[in-house]
């Protein structure tokens, strides 16, 4: 467990398309708005643990019709992600109130929808969780439920000290009116960029 636990933080804090969603979020508009879009993605987390447990996972990746449906479908939500932030107005609200274009929960949604349309993330799991699998220590199934719940926990408090860190980093940069910009023109190739990879 303890192996399982140092490289899934390893893995986590790997540069992706989870820790860019959840610090863009975050420099955006605050904490708040960076740990309820963590809530999202790592929710989405036990979707993927299902599938593996379930065998559906094997099924996907043996059906290349079926995968490329998946990424299509993950990689045009991000496209229609990044054109939502393209329409939504510069943020121009330099004083002490923020001006926010997303309640929490449906960033918590997006999030999860973002997540669970990753196939990426099924295939990783597959290839990850059997090497911390005991055969001789009880139910596969039940093991591979721990692991799942294991990697949401450490993933959900990761992301939240990352939310706390950015917003605390940027603070100073909300009073800067290009700084929304900016922040605007990163988010849109941010999901540009995700979605090309997840498609090749």
């Amino acid at each position: 467990m303890l192996s399982f636990l140092l490289a899934s933080i390893a893995l986590t804090l790997s540069p992706g398309p989870d820790i860019i969603y959840v610090l863009t979020q975050s420099i955006s508009n605050g904490k708040k708005y960076g740990i309820a879009t963590a809530t999202g993605l790592v929710s989405g987390i036990m979707v993927h643990t299902t599938l593996i447990a379930l065998g559906i996972s094997a099924m996907i990746q043996q059906s290349e019709v079926l995968f490329l449906g998946i990424k299509i479908g993950g990689a045009s939500y991000l496209l229609w992600i990044a054109y939502q932030v393209y329409k939504a107005p510069v943020n121009k609200d330099i004083g002490s109130q923020k001006t926010v274009y997303q309640s929490l929960p449906s960033l918590v949604k997006q999030g999860f929808i973002m997540n669970v349309l990753n196939p990426k993330v099924t295939l990783f799991f597959l290839a990850f969780f059997p090497g911390f699998i005991d055969e001789q220590a009880g139910s596969i199934t039940q093991q591979i439920y721990v692991l799942g719940f294991v990697f949401m926990l450490q993933a959900f408090i990761l992301f939240s000290l990352l939310s706390i860190l950015a917003d605390r980093l940027t603070v100073y940069l909300r009073k800067n009116e290009r700084f929304f910009y900016y922040l605007k023109v990163f988010q849109i190739i941010a999901f540009v960029g995700i979605a090309l990879l997840i498609l090749v």
